[in-house]
C-alpha cells in the first residue's frame, strides 16, 4: 500500500507542476479559455477524449459490464460512434466557423452573432443550463476522488472527498485552458496504458477469451435475450438504441467540443482524429472486458464501480498498482479541470453577452471556478449518488439543450431567434422531466425524444431564417 500512496503523491505534484507552468502562459481570457487557438492534433485528440470520457469510463463502464454482463457490450459501438460523430462531422466545420466569428465559448457560438435579438437570452440559458448540468458532473467526478482516495489512503470518503477535488481546483485556477489540456493528455494516455494492460492481465487471469465467453454465456442463462438483457424484443430494441443515445450527445459537451474550437488547424484535426478513434477503442473495449472478468474474479464485490481498484490491487505489484489506480484520478481529473473551465466561462464570458475579452474576464473566472467546485464538493458529500447515473443525466441534458443546435447550425445555417431559444431551452427541460418521471429499456426515451425535439425545432428554425434572407 505504501507504493500506491507514493506514486499517487508524486502524480498529483506532476498535475499541479503543470497548472504552475500553464499560468505562465496566461495573458488573457482568450488563453485561459482556448489557449489562443494553437492546441495540436495530439493534444487536442488526448485532451478531448479525457473530458469526454471521466470517470464514467473506468469506473462507471466497468461497473455497468459487472453488473450487466453481456449486454455492457452495446456501450463499446455506442461510445466509439460518438467520437466518430464529433472528429468527423463536428471538428472541422466548427474549428473554421468559431474562428471565423470569433466565439470563445460553445454557448456564444450557437447564440448568434452580435446584435442578434436573442442572443443575450441565449447566452444567460446556455450558462444556465451548464452551471446546472456541469454541478451535477463535477460533483461526480468528486465523489469518485473520493472513493479512490478512500481506498488507498484509509480516509472517511468527506475527506477524500475534499482532497481529491483541491487538487484539480488548484491546477485550473492556475493554469486554465493549458493546464486542462495539457494534464489531460497525460492523463489520456495513463488511462490508455491501463485499459491496455489491466483487462489483459484480467482475461488471463479468468482463463482466456473461451473461459470469459462460456462463464458470461451461462450466467445470462442462454436465454434470447441474453445480449440485452430484456425479455421482449421492443423491450431489447430500445435498451440498444437508448445506449447509442450516449453517443449521439457528443456534439452537445461543452467541455468537449471547445477542443475543436482550440485546435491549430486542419492537419491537426486529421492527426487528432485517428489518434480519439483509436484512445476510444482501447478505453471501452478494455473497461468492458475488465468488468466482465471482474464477475468472475472478484464475483463477491458489492459496489462494482469499485472493480477496476481492487482488480489492480489483486493482479499487481504495489507500484503498478499506483500507476492504475492515479488512471482512476486522470479520469476523474481530466473531464472536472475541463468542465470547471466551462463553467468559468460561461459566469464570467457568457453571461455579459460574449464578445471580446473585457477587463476582469480572467480574475472572474478564476473565482468561478473555486464557487463551483466548492458547490460541487457539498453536492458529492451530502447528496452522493452512483457515478454512472449521475453523470448520465448532466450528459444528456448538456447533450439535448447544445447538439442539436450546433449540428444544424453548422450543417444547414443560422436558426432564427425564438427557434433557437426554443431548441436549446426545450431540449434540456424535456430531458429534465423525463429524467425523474419515465423508466425505459437503456432510458431511450430520456436520451432520444429530448434530442429529436430539440432537433426538430432548430431545423424548422433554420427552415425559416432562410426565408427570410
Amino acid at each position: 500500500m505504501t507504493g500506491i500512496v507514493v506514486t499517487l503523491i508524486v502524480y498529483q505534484v506532476l498535475m499541479l507542476g503543470i497548472g504552475w507552468w500553464a499560468s505562465r502562459r496566461n495573458t488573457d481570457s482568450t488563453d485561459f479559455y482556448l489557449g489562443g487557438r494553437k492546441l495540436g492534433g495530439l493534444v487536442a485528440a488526448l485532451s478531448a477524449s479525457a473530458s469526454s470520457s471521466s470517470a464514467w469510463s473506468l469506473l462507471g463502464v466497468s461497473g455497468a459490464a459487472f453488473a450487466w454482463g453481456l449486454p455492457a457490450i452495446w456501450l463499446i459501438p455506442a461510445t466509439v460512434l460518438g467520437f466518430c460523430i464529433n472528429w468527423f462531422l463536428i471538428a472541422p466545420r466548427l474549428a473554421h466557423a468559431s474562428r471565423a466569428n470569433g466565439a470563445l465559448t460553445l454557448t456564444e457560438f450557437v447564440a448568434g452573432p452580435p446584435g442578434d435579438p436573442a442572443r443575450r437570452t441565449m447566452m444567460r440559458l446556455g450558462a444556465a443550463v451548464i452551471l446546472f448540468s456541469f454541478t451535477f458532473y463535477i460533483a461526480a467526478q468528486f465523489q469518485a476522488a473520493g472513493k479512490t482516495f478512500a481506498s488507498v489512503l484509509d480516509v472517511q470518503q468527506t475527506v477524500a472527498i475534499v482532497i481529491g477535488a483541491a487538487v484539480v481546483l488548484v491546477y485550473v485556477w492556475l493554469g486554465g485552458f493549458w493546464a486542462a489540456s495539457v494534464t489531460d493528455s497525460v492523463q489520456g494516455l495513463l488511462m490508455a496504458l491501463t485499459a491496455l494492460l489491466l483487462p489483459i492481465l484480467a482475461l488471463v487471469a479468468v482463463g482466456g477469451p473461451a473461459d470469459l465467453a462460456s462463464a458470461l454465456w451461462s450466467a445470462a442463462g442462454h436465454t434470447d435475450g441474453a445480449w440485452t438483457g430484456q425479455a421482449g424484443l421492443p423491450a431489447a430494441i430500445g435498451f440498444v438504441l437508448g445506449l447509442f443515445g450516449i453517443g449521439l450527445g457528443y456534439p452537445g459537451q461543452p467541455h468537449v467540443v471547445n477542443r475543436f474550437m482550440a485546435i491549430r488547424d486542419d492537419r491537426a484535426i486529421v492527426h487528432g482524429r485517428r489518434v480519439a478513434i483509436t484512445w476510444a477503442v482501447i478505453i471501452y473495449c478494455g473497461m468492458v472486458v475488465l468488468g466482465w472478468s471482474g464477475r468472475i474474479l472478484v464475483a463477491e464485490l458489492g459496489d462494482g464501480e469499485q472493480v477496476l481498484f481492487v482488480l489492480a490491487t489483486l493482479l499487481l505489484p504495489a507500484v503498478a498498482a499506483g500507476v492504475m489506480v492515479s488512471a482512476i484520478l486522470s479520469a476523474i481529473m481530466s473531464t472536472a479541470d475541463s468542465q470547471l473551465l466551462v463553467a468559468a466561462s460561461s459566469v464570467s464570458h457568457d453571461l455579459r453577452g460574449g464578445g471580446p475579452a473585457a477587463p476582469g474576464d480572467l480574475a472572474r473566472a478564476r473565482l468561478v471556478v473555486l464557487a463551483i467546485g466548492a458547490l460541487a464538493i457539498a453536492l458529492a458529500v451530502f447528496f452522493p449518488d452512483d457515478i454512472f447515473s449521475r453523470v448520465l443525466f448532466a450528459w444528456q441534458a448538456l447533450a439535448a439543450a447544445f447538439g442539436p443546435l450546433l449540428v444544424i447550425t453548422l450543417w444547414y445555417g443560422p436558426v432564427a431567434p425564438a427557434w433557437r431559444i426554443a431548441a436549446l431551452s426545450g431540449g434540456f427541460l424535456l430531458t429534465v422531466a423525463l429524467d425523474w418521471t419515465i423508466q425505459s429499456p437503456g432510458d431511450w426515451v430520456e436520451r432520444l425524444v429530448p434530442l429529436g425535439l430539440a432537433l426538430a425545432l432548430a431545423w424548422l428554425g433554420a427552415r425559416k431564417a432562410c426565408k427570410l434572407r
